[in-house]
Formats: C-alpha cells, sequence, structure tokens
C-alpha cells in the first residue's frame, strides 16, 4: 500500500511510521511539488493518480473535496485520524490498515479511526 500524509498530518505519527516500518510507503504532501501548497481536490486527484491513500486530521475540508472529485472521477481512499487520537494508537491503526487491508476494504473510500 502507498500512502500520501497531507499537510496538516502531524510529523509526529508519520515519523513513527517509517520508524517502525522502515518500508512503509509514504510520501508528504509538502514535499510533492505538485501537491504543497494546493487545494485538497489537487491533492486528492494526484493521490488517485499515484494510487495513493490519503491520511488526514481534516474531515471539514476533505470530504467536500471527495465529493467534488467524485462527481466528475473516482477518489483515493481517505483515512481520518482525529487530533485527539494519541499518535502511538494512529501510528498502530494506520501499520494494521497497511499489512492487513485488501482491496475491498476500501470500496467506502473513507476510514475513520480508530478502527474499534
Amino acid at each position: 500500500m502507498k500512502w500520501l500524509a497531507d499537510e496538516n498530518l502531524d510529523n509526529a505519527i508519520v515519523r513513527g511510521l517509517l520508524r517502525r516500518s522502515y518500508e512503509f510507503d509514504i510520501v508528504r504532501a509538502q514535499d510533492v511539488p505538485q501537491v504543497s501548497g494546493e487545494e485538497d481536490p489537487v491533492m486528492l486527484d494526484w493521490a488517485t493518480r499515484n494510487g495513493r491513500v490519503v491520511l488526514t486530521h481534516d474531515v471539514s475540508t476533505m470530504i467536500p473535496a471527495m465529493r467534488e472529485l467524485l462527481r466528475v472521477s473516482r477518489c483515493a481512499p481517505i483515512v481520518f485520524v482525529p487530533d485527539s487520537l494519541p499518535s502511538g494508537l494512529a501510528i498502530e491503526e494506520i501499520l494494521l490498515l497497511d499489512e492487513c487491508s485488501v482491496e475491498e476494504d476500501w470500496a467506502a473510500g473513507v476510514v475513520y479511526l480508530p478502527l474499534r
């Protein structure tokens, strides 16, 4: 699985994911020139074209951006990580999704953490 951390995702989560799994395939939006500083629809379009699942804290703008993109095309899956979720638990659950999910698990297009 390939991942894209949007610009507002806590970098402690990204660092923790990479520490726990050196093979974890993640890029940060701010490190991708085509996405850095752009609006959510541009980021979602890039993630879709590049086969990446989006990690974000931002439900308020990401859901409307997803709906906008789905009107004309398809959209990358999104995992919403609440700000209130401890980083360690977020890391565990993202790694679980990475290691154990299958394509059918992403049919709804949206996953909310925590999984329980």
